[in-house]
């Protein structure tokens, strides 16, 4: 006899898109600090279900921008396949604009889970590349950069032309 793989129970998976969405929602207009209860209330459950769903806030937000970053993370990996100083500064400003412009995802970039890890690994290629290349300063790491691009997407949430101009203020001390 085969055994088929468990789908989730319609209710299960009924709440749960219920969460994302309302976190979506609330997110967007509060930010990553928006209240969990509040999340679970809007989705119409109780706080139970939504802890039964996602272990931490993190959990919750990695779900809420899951597709931001898949595409950023597809991004990366066009510009890895060209130069390497262009692509860098492509995705730092990118990036930047992506996290200034989508409200929490700034705040979940530092937050040192999943994702941390896929937008980490995929500067860390562009990075290594451009090393290779002599496009960007020897002591310059892929956590400075990202420091970085945190600290001026927090710094200008919702205001993507100015996020842009102060990260082209900072590259001009990281690159060659």
């Amino acid at each position: 006899m085969v055994k088929s793989e468990a789908r989730p129970r319609a209710d299960w998976q009924r709440n749960h898109e219920r969460l994302v969405a309302a976190a979506a929602a609330l997110v967007a207009r509060d930010g990553a600090q928006v209240s969990l209860e509040e999340v679970a209330r809007e989705a119409g459950v109780g706080s139970a279900t939504l802890h039964r769903h996602f272990a931490s806030r993190h959990a919750l937000l990695e779900e809420v921008f899951q597709d931001s970053l898949e595409r950023l993370r597809r991004r990366a990996g066009e510009l890895a396949g060209g130069d390497a100083r262009t692509g860098l500064v492509t995705w730092l400003e990118e990036l930047t604009v992506a996290a200034a412009d989508t409200r929490g995802l700034a705040a979940s970039l530092g937050a040192g889970e999943t994702c941390h890890t896929i937008i980490r690994d995929a500067t860390t290629d562009l990075v290594n590349r451009a090393r290779t290349a002599a496009a960007v300063r020897p002591e310059v790491s892929p956590d400075d950069l990202l420091t970085l691009v945190t600290a001026v997407s927090l710094a200008t949430e919702g205001d993507a032309a100015t996020a842009r101009r102060l990260l082209g203020l900072a590259l001009v001390g990281v690159l060659p």
